[in-house]
């Protein structure tokens, strides 16, 4: 039995910033110095994903430069770091660097490039296709893999393991959907579990345009149990010893690279294994740090948003106020003729709870001159739908003129049961750089601001979200006595459906066999289908379910399917 350290270097990188990421691994150098290995994310010198950036020789020659810096800092402590390689012929790999002692002591190209989901990897990748080999670190055979190499079977970990491997180690850049780290837990100890051997599983960790990283970094002993855990949504380093068991060596073993030898320690080093978060903390969470990175790699230390005294609004507040801090928050209230005495009540109850700047801006003079412009046409004046999206586009043009005067970013605040069916203003409410909660369900809503009002408690002493607000039918307060369940069935039916027609790609007759309504079914998928060509146009989120609107949900915008 062999005792190696092992550091766990879960970091949020930045695409495209190869000095600041180089800096970035520099500054956790002084952490590991005692261990004998140290993980960081697949493509920690360049940030993930990529996407067209691999495409430049320039930037992947740039990259190869980075991690060699990188290497040029290294010690007796064996870094594993991710970044872009270029090949002969203008090929690109997705690789990491062994790194030790001040050079490159070897490479590893990932095999499985994954073209599903959010990816397009075999799109811009050259898969490895080299003989494997081992680094002897510490004493121990290590096999080192990427990602979805740890997934596929018949892939690189089984022969790595069949040639002699004491540790399986993968560096990872694995987005977040809900579920997703019970089943990479799952991968991981039964990998462990079945081959008797530890692995490590290091995992990137913030948001990249609509990707959540959400870190959640492991080991898992020969035994299948965890023995090390980091924690979700936030930047760490995990240190802890690993007991590895010897294997005996054969004719048929890969060969090894000599990277360091056996370090004789007195002490011994146990990780905290960081419990797991519950399904509503921990979606709560990724829409935090998905905001909060969102806005400042952008470059932008402020945002806005408009205030209804809706319950959508106020959570995507809330959210923007624990990323950012509340006075980074700037919320403007632009009531209307239809707008309930009750509702702007609400919305200045939650600023004043959380601390936020409020500035009230009533539309109704705009309203009159737009509707007095307007009924010189040949239509007349706007009425019905048309008027309802014209205060919409109203809010919008205020709200960017104010984001423009300030220098702030807008967040949008319509979510994923409202943006399925239409149910938006193209150049209104869809206005805006970051749509919040985009990829969250109505009824989900609900129990993100129940769960958040569980917490702290806002400035005076009530929850940061008035029960009023929760408890009021929703409306977008466009006409009198206007209610959603006038145009839309009950969101406790509606979701469910959602979910099964968009993430389930269920058919319609799918879904009439699954015991929905015919009518209700020909209704919402004709809805989700026609309002393709609206969501094209609006902000991206953070992706939080198994398939949002966006990159992982490509459907044309002109089709005719109904099947």
């Amino acid at each position: 039995m062999t005792r190696i350290r092992l550091a766990l270097a879960q970091i949020d990188t930045v695409v495209g910033d190869l000095a600041g990421n180089v800096e970035r691994i520099s500054r956790r150098l002084d952490e590991i110095a005692d261990c004998d290995l140290a993980l960081f994310p697949e493509m920690a010198v360049t940030g993930y994903p990529l996407e067209d950036l691999v495409h430049k020789p320039g930037f992947v020659a740039d990259s190869r430069a980075a991690v060699a810096e990188v290497a040029a800092m290294s010690g007796s402590c064996a870094l594993v770091v991710g970044f872009a390689d270029p090949g002969p012929g203008g090929v690109v790999h997705n690789a990491v660097a062994v790194c030790h002692g001040g050079r490159i002591v070897g490479t590893y190209h990932k095999e499985c490039l994954p073209t599903y989901d959010v990816f397009d990897e075999g799109r811009d990748y050259e898969p490895g296709s080299g003989p494997l080999q081992l680094f002897r670190v510490g004493g121990v055979r290590v096999g080192v893999v990427i990602c979805e190499d740890l997934w596929v079977a018949g892939g690189p970990v089984g022969r790595l393991l069949d040639g002699g491997a004491e540790m399986i180690v993968a560096v990872n850049g694995s987005p977040y959907h809900q579920g997703k780290q019970a089943a990479r837990e799952s991968m991981v100890t039964a990998t462990a579990a079945a081959s008797g051997r530890p692995v490590a599983y290091l995992n990137l960790v913030g948001g990249q345009d609509q990707l959540v990283f959400d870190g959640g970094s492991m080991v898992a002993d020969p035994a299948g149990m965890v023995v090390g855990r980091a924690p979700r949504f936030r930047e760490a380093v995990v240190i802890l010893d690993v007991d590895v068991p010897a294997v005996r060596s054969g004719d048929g073993d890969l060969p090894v690279v000599e990277v360091s030898g056996i370090v004789e320690r007195g002490d011994h080093l146990v990780a905290h294994v960081v419990e797991p978060l519950e399904e509503v903390a921990e979606l709560y969470e990724a829409l935090v740090i998905a905001t909060r990175d969102y806005v400042r790699k952008s470059g932008f230390s402020d945002i806005c948003l408009g205030l209804s005294g809706g319950v959508d609004s106020a959570l995507v507040a809330t959210i923007a106020a624990d990323a950012l801090g509340p006075e980074h928050v700037h919320a403007v209230l632009m009531p209307s003729r239809y707008s309930s005495d009750h509702s702007i009540a609400d919305a200045l109850a939650l600023a004043s709870a959380q601390g936020l700047d409020a500035i009230t801006m009533p539309i109704e003079d705009v309203h009159l001159a737009f509707a007095g412009t307007l009924a010189t046409t040949p239509e007349g004046g706007p009425v019905g739908l048309t008027d309802e999206n014209l205060q919409s586009r109203i809010r919008g043009v205020l709200l960017m003129a104010r984001a423009n005067a300030n220098g702030w970013m807008v967040l949008t605040t319509g979510n994923k049961s409202e943006s399925a069916v239409g149910y938006t203003t193209l150049y209104g409410d869809t206005v805006g750089a970051f749509s919040v909660i985009r990829d969250v369900y109505k009824t989900r809503v609900y129990e993100l601001c129940r769960w958040r009002n569980t917490g702290q408690l806002g400035s005076d002493g009530r929850p940061v979200i008035p029960e009023e607000i929760l408890s009021k039918p929703p409306s977008a307060e466009l006409r009198p006595d206007q209610r959603d369940d006038q145009s839309l069935p009950s969101y406790d039916v509606l979701d469910p459906l959602l979910e099964a027609y968009v993430e389930g790609n269920r058919t319609r007759t799918e879904l009439v066999e699954d015991g929905h309504d015919p009518d209700l079914v020909d209704r919402v998928v004709r809805l989700v289908d026609a309002a393709e060509f609206k969501r094209r146009q609006t902000p991206l989120g953070p992706k939080v379910t198994i398939r949002g609107f966006g990159r992982d949900r490509r459907v044309p915008i002109v089709n005719h399917y109904r099947g």
